[in-house]
């Protein structure tokens, strides 16, 4: 069964993926967050590949997430850590893909970590 809040963020995210692109230079990074997890991705849609995938899931993390409390906070590091391995990768740039959700909470905290960690928007 599909809700009316699904749908709707469904129509928003394709609204948004009709004007945002990504290129080598400057992925998109699209962000998806699950009622427990965030995920964000580095995806370059020339070639339609994933570039980078970091996530609160991701084991290198996993040590560090488990001293912090909030979901929010958790985020916020993925974010950083994402911009860490981006430079590793010599990215600097980005474009941001909130993928339907609200500019608020996780998803904003997501970007502003990335932000911090040296990604440009």
């Amino acid at each position: 069964m599909i809700t009316k809040k699904t749908n709707s963020r469904d129509r928003s995210k394709t609204k948004i993926r009709k004007k945002v692109f990504g290129t080598k230079e400057k992925p998109r990074l699209s962000v998806y967050r699950s009622l427990n997890y965030v995920y964000g991705q580095l995806i370059d849609d020339l070639d339609g590949k994933t570039l980078l995938t970091v996530s609160s899931l991701t084991g290198e993390l996993k040590e560090e997430l488990k001293n912090i409390k909030g979901k929010t906070a958790k985020s916020k590091l993925v974010g950083k850590y994402l911009a860490q391995k981006a430079k590793e990768l010599e990215i600097e740039g980005c474009i941001f893909d909130r993928n339907g959700f609200r500019y608020h909470g996780r998803i904003k905290a997501l970007a502003e970590g990335a932000r911090e960690g040296g990604l440009k928007f």
